[in-house]
């Protein structure tokens, strides 16, 4: 599963880590990505959305018809 959120396209970034030392090393900083199941009644079937923290939260204030809408506009399969 890649570290990408469906609704709000969160992805991880890329930075350094630095030691005591101060050497540095790259790292990245992946997004609090999971998989949520939604009940879609105007399909009348379950969803399987991958979803940054953010993106839950967003489903949870516009809905899910919105939120599935918004995902597949941006020409994501659901």
């Amino acid at each position: 599963m890649s570290a990408h959120c469906q609704l709000t396209g969160a992805q991880p970034g890329f930075g350094n880590s630095i030691s005591h030392s101060h050497r540095r090393t790259s790292r990245r900083f992946d997004p609090n990505i999971q998989r949520k199941r939604y009940w879609l009644p105007s399909e009348g079937r379950y969803v399987r959305l991958t979803l940054s923290a953010r993106g839950v939260k967003t489903v949870d204030r516009i809905g899910i018809e919105a939120a599935v809408a918004r995902v597949r506009a941006q020409g994501g399969k659901v």
